[in-house]
């Protein structure tokens, strides 16, 4: 079978997700086809796809629609216009998701329903002109409405949103899953490895629809102002590495003090999995895929504070776990500059925020504070409050395993 296979280009979390489910699936013809972070990191970890095809921006609709007309199925891990090529191609599609609960509605579900009801099916452009006037998150909503599944990561609120759409009636089998993450590269990864530093920081993808490496950047020089302290601070963090999108080929960076180093690098995903489940401490950016990884890994980290608005979410409905408690959050360095329930807004809010700390000394010394108390919380927490903090991770993101949900969907290759 000939899979075509895409994720949305937020950070490294669908990419990282669409990775996990294709080494699911040797045994077929695994294609990815995407642009941007998703394209880096499908690059990084090429040896999870059968074919490689980065869309250059600009690159005319017809080439993604000559690859999607050769599939036999469709696998898109958030991206909605993949599924609208796919079904408008007569290609039947599977949706992926680990936001499922996140993506906010304007409208009535009923009301994205009936839209998606009424599909044209003549063209993708037709298609596109039936879902003109849904948002971003409504059109991801529609994306699960026209696949014949939806695999949707657990989490608070998952099970009410499936419910939900299950009852309006004829749509997607849908399947409620614990972890989308490598979990072949979890299970075999060794603990005893050498992790080649003493605190790892895993910075996430970091691009999405409003951060940029050289625009909207401000969490980025945020940080590298911050490293050279943390070295200075912490003087048990010799080895420090920085992992994550900014930081791809010719990004590299290493701040040195006192013969310490912070190495700022991307790796492949199974290599950052090693490291991560042998360093003593790690510190991670708080996106749903990289904790799920930590919690499968039996860790428990410390969330840095929010890049983006989807952050905001996950560590406000985690708030009564450990995890939720501890982490570091720019509202302790300025707790009456909101952040609107919205995700362009709220994000575009953190930018600011980013921007003021790292700009303002004052700020900058309450944030720097802010973070090493985090940080020594952290580490005086004895092995049996860690593994009580994964434990309580686990019973709220569990669900069925995803390699015997996608056994149903995709038959043997």
């Amino acid at each position: 079978m000939r899979i075509i296979m895409g994720a949305q280009g937020c950070g490294f979390g669908p990419a990282a997700e669409l990775v996990a489910v294709s080494r699911l699936l040797t045994g077929h013809e695994r294609v990815f086809v995407g642009d941007g972070v998703a394209a880096a990191f499908a690059q990084r970890n090429a040896d999870a796809f059968d074919e490689v095809h980065e869309r250059p921006p600009g690159t005319a609709s017809a080439s993604i629609d000559d690859l999607v007309g050769s599939a036999d199925l469709a696998i898109s891990v958030m991206e909605a216009d993949l599924v609208l090529r796919a079904v408008t191609a007569g290609c039947p599609a599977v949706m992926v998701d680990s936001l499922f609960g996140f993506w906010s509605l304007r409208r009535p579900l009923a009301a994205v329903h009936r839209l998606c009801a009424g599909l044209p099916r003549s063209s993708f452009a037709a298609a596109t002109r039936r879902l003109a006037g849904l948002s971003p998150h409504e059109r991801v909503v529609a994306a699960h409405l026209l696949a014949e599944h939806s695999v949707v990561q657990n989490f608070p609120g998952v099970p009410g949103r499936a419910a939900e759409m299950a009852a309006l009636g004829p749509g997607p089998e849908i399947h409620v899953t614990g972890s989308i993450i490598d979990l072949e590269g979890v299970r075999t990864v060794p603990r005893d490895a050498d992790p080649g530093c003493d605190l790892l920081i895993n910075a996430g993808g970091f691009t999405n629809f409003l951060l940029g490496l050289d625009v909207n950047d401000d969490y980025l020089r945020l940080l590298h102002r911050w490293l050279p302290d943390l070295l200075r601070d912490w003087p048990r963090f010799t080895r420090v590495l920085v992992c994550g999108g900014p930081y791809g080929p010719g990004r590299e960076r290493t701040f040195s003090v006192a013969g310490r180093r912070a190495d700022c690098r991307l790796l492949p995903q199974r290599e950052l999995l090693r490291r991560a489940a042998a360093v003593p401490d790690y510190l991670l950016a708080p996106g749903l895929t990289a904790l799920h990884e930590a919690v499968a890994l039996g860790r428990l980290p410390l969330a840095l504070p929010e890049q983006h608005y989807a952050h905001v979410y996950t560590v406000r409905r985690l708030a009564d776990t450990l995890f939720g408690r501890s982490a570091a959050r720019f509202a302790d360095v300025l707790p009456d500059h909101p952040v609107p329930e919205d995700d362009l807004a709220g994000t575009a809010a953190l930018v600011r925020i980013a921007g003021r700390i790292r700009e303002d000394d004052e700020l900058y010394r309450r944030f720097r504070r802010s973070v090493n108390e985090r940080i020594e919380h952290h580490l005086s927490l004895g092995p049996a409050a860690r593994a009580e903090g994964v434990r309580e991770l686990r019973e709220l993101l569990g669900g069925d395993p995803v390699p015997s949900v996608l056994a149903k969907i995709v038959p043997p290759g």
